[in-house]
C-alpha cells in the first residue's frame, strides 16, 4: 500500500568485503587439486561465437518520382513489405530521405496531383548470408557439502568443519571445464585438471569473508567472474554439549537453500542462528495458523452470506457495515478458517522467493486481513493493497518480475526496452494491468471473489516486497554513502522496507536524513521519531508487522 512514491536512480550496491587470510586454516584442502597459487591473471570471459548460415530471399525495390517516373534509386531489403525509411536512407541517400519523409500522402486515383518518390518491386531471388550466434557460455556454482540447511533462516549448520564446493559448468557438447580458480578472502587457490573444486573454510568475523571465483573451459575461454560473500560461525547456540557451524553464504550463483534475495541484495547476514521470528520461514505451513478474530474479514464473510448472523442484533452489522459483538462471535470460527487458508501458498511463495512467509501473512492481516478485493472503494486492492504508484516500484526495482509480467500484457518487442523506456501511456496500461491482476473481485463468483486470482496474487505481492527491498536499499547508499550492510542491521533494513512499501521512499528518505543530521546510528528506532505528517502512519504499520 504505497501512498507516497519517490524514484530514485540505479546505483551499484558492493558487499563489504573482510580481511581474513585463507592461509589461516591449517585443515588440508579436501581436493587434492587445489593449490594456493600466484595472484591469477583476469580470466578472459567468455567469448564464443559461430557463423551460421541462413537463406533468404532479397527483394530489390526501385525508388522512382512520381513526376516522369524517373528511378533515382534502389533499395535491397530482407523482408516482403515496402522499405522501411531506415532503408531508404541507407541506400538512397538524406536529400531523397528527406523528401520521402515529407511528402504528402497520394491518392493514388488520381497520380498527376501526386508530387515526390513512389517504390515498386523490381525483382527477388534466394540468397545466403551469414549470422554470427552467441553461444552458450561456461559457468560456476557455489555450494557446501554435508551441512543441514535450516528452512527457516536459510542458515547452514554444519557438524564439522564446513566444505565450501565450486562446481564449474560446461553447456557445451564436446566441451569440458578444465580447472577452477579464484581468491578466498584475497587468497587465489586453483583445481587444476577437475570441474569441482572442493576445501574446507574457517571460522570468520561476523562480516564473512569474500569470495571470488571462475571456471576455464576447454573451449578456450572461462565464466564470467563471480562472487560470494561467505560467513562461518562456530557457536553452540544455547546447547553448551554441542558446537556447530553456522555457515550463509551470499551469492548469485548459490545452489543451495534460497536466501531473501533481499539479504543477498543488501550483501547483510541474518543474524547467526536465524532471523527474528516474524522474519522467518516455517518448515510447516501449520506453524503459520492463526486465530485472530479480524473485524473488516468478518463483516465481509457476513455481508456476503459466508456466515449467519441474522440471529445477533441489526444481522451482526452496526451502522457503516461494522460487525458487532455478536456477529463477531458468529464468525469466529469462518475467521479463523479464512485466514488460513492461504497459509500454504504463502510458504511455497517464500520458498521460492526468499520473502520471509511470516512477513507475507503479517502484511496480509495489516493490510487487508485477507480479504482480497478492493478496500473501502479505495485504490488499494488485493491481499496486500496494492496501488498505481506500488505497481510502479514494483515493475521499475523489479526486472526479473517486468520481464515477466509485461510479456503478458503487450507485445514482448515492446517490453524489451525495459520499464523505464516505456511510453508514459504504456507504463499506465501496465501498472493498471498489475493492479488488476490482484483484484479478486468478481460479480459473478461466489463471495464476491475470484479466490484463484487471490493465489495468483500471494506470488506479485512477494515480488513487490523484493523491488521495494531494492529501493530501500538505494535509498540507505543515498542518504548515508554507505552500502546497505555497513549502514544499518539486516532486521533495520526489513523495517526501512517496510516503510518504503506503506509510504514510498520520499519517506524513508526523510527519516533518514533526519537521523543522519542528527549523527545518530542508522536503527528503526532513531529514524522511526522523524517519519513525521503525512510519514507518520508507517510507524504503526512497520511495529504491527513487525511485532
Amino acid at each position: 500500500m504505497q501512498r507516497r512514491h519517490w524514484t530514485i536512480g540505479f546505483i551499484s550496491i558492493m558487499v563489504a568485503i573482510s580481511n581474513m587470510a585463507f592461509t589461516r586454516d591449517a585443515s588440508p584442502p579436501l581436493s587434492t587439486s587445489l593449490v594456493t597459487a600466484p595472484a591469477p591473471n583476469p580470466p578472459p570471459g567468455p567469448d564464443r561465437f559461430t557463423v551460421i548460415a541462413v537463406e533468404y530471399t532479397a527483394y530489390e525495390w526501385y525508388v522512382a518520382t512520381w513526376d516522369g517516373d524517373n528511378v533515382v534509386c534502389s533499395v535491397n531489403t530482407d523482408h516482403e513489405s515496402t522499405p522501411l525509411p531506415e532503408e531508404i536512407y541507407r541506400d538512397c541517400g538524406e536529400k531523397i530521405y528527406n523528401k520521402w519523409m515529407s511528402q504528402p500522402p497520394c491518392n493514388i486515383n488520381d497520380k498527376e496531383t501526386c508530387i515526390g518518390y513512389y517504390t515498386f518491386l523490381m525483382d527477388s531471388e534466394k540468397k545466403e548470408k551469414e549470422i554470427a550466434m552467441q553461444l552458450a557460455p561456461a559457468s560456476a556454482w557455489i555450494s557446501l557439502e554435508d551441512c543441514e540447511p535450516v528452512l527457516s533462516t536459510a542458515t547452514n549448520i554444519c557438524e564439522t568443519k564446513p566444505t565450501l564446493v565450486i562446481s564449474g559448468q560446461e553447456p557445451l557438447p564436446n566441451e569440458s571445464i578444465l580447472r577452477i580458480e579464484g581468491t578466498y578472502d584475497g587468497e587465489p587457490f586453483s583445481c587444476d585438471d577437475t570441474d569441482i573444486c572442493k576445501f574446507r573454510i574457517p571460522e570468520t568475523d561476523e562480516d564473512g569473508a569474500a569470495v571470488e571465483f571462475w571456471s576455464y573451459s576447454s573451449y578456450g575461454d572461462s565464466s564470467l567472474v563471480y562472487s560470494a560473500q561467505v560467513r562461518v560461525i562456530l557457536t553452540d547456540q544455547g546447547d553448551p554439549d554441542q558446537l556447530y557451524w553456522y555457515v550463509d553464504v551470499l551469492s548469485s550463483q548459490w545452489q543451495g537453500n534460497t536466501v531473501a534475495s533481499c539479504s543477498d541484495s543488501w550483501g547483510v547476514f541474518a543474524p547467526v542462528g536465524g532471523a527474528p521470528e516474524w522474519l522467518s520461514t516455517p518448515k510447516q505451513s501449520e506453524e503459520l495458523s492463526s486465530d485472530i478474530p479480524y473485524t473488516y474479514l468478518a463483516a465481509n464473510l457476513i455481508l456476503q452470506g459466508a456466515v449467519d448472523a441474522s440471529s445477533c442484533p441489526d444481522g451482526g452489522l452496526a451502522a457503516g457495515n461494522f460487525v458487532n459483538q455478536c456477529g463477531l462471535e458468529k464468525s469466529r470460527n469462518a475467521v479463523n478458517e479464512w485466514q488460513d487458508q492461504f497459509d500454504q501458498l504463502i510458504l511455497n511463495t517464500a520458498i521460492g522467493t526468499g520473502v520471509p512467509a511470516r512477513l507475507i501473512k503479517n502484511l496480509f492481516a495489516r493490510e487487508s486481513q485477507f480479504w482480497p478485493g478492493i478496500y473501502q472503494a479505495a485504490g488499494d486492492v488485493g491481499l496486500g493493497q496494492l496501488t498505481e504508484n506500488g505497481a510502479d516500484t514494483t515493475l521499475f526495482w523489479n526486472r526479473s518480475f517486468y520481464n515477466q509480467f509485461c510479456p503478458l500484457v503487450m507485445d514482448a518487442d515492446v517490453c524489451g526496452a525495459g520499464y523505464m523506456h516505456l511510453d508514459e501511456e504504456l507504463q499506465i496500461a501496465l501498472r493498471r494491468a498489475l493492479v488488476g491482476s490482484v483484484n479478486a473481485t468478481c460479480e459473478e463468483c461466489p463471495l464476491g471473489l475470484d479466490l484463484t486470482q487471490a493465489d495468483f496474487s500471494v506470488s506479485v505481492f512477494a515480488h513487490t516486497m523484493l523491488a521495494n527491498c531494492e529501493q530501500a536499499g538505494q535509498v540507505v547508499y543515498n542518504y548515508t554513502g554507505e552500502v546497505p550492510a555497513d549502514a544499518a542491521s539486516y532486521e533495520d533494513l526489513w523495517k526501512f522496507t517496510l516503510v518504503n512499501y506503506n509510504a514510498g521512499g520520499g519517506c524513508l528518505a526523510e527519516g533518514i536524513t533526519d537521523a543522519q543530521g542528527r549523527n545518530l546510528e542508522l536503527t528503526w528506532e532513531n529514524v522511526s521519531p522523524y517519519l513525521t505528517g503525512a510519514c507518520s502512519g508507517a510507524v504503526n504499520y512497520v511495529n504491527d508487522i513487525s511485532k
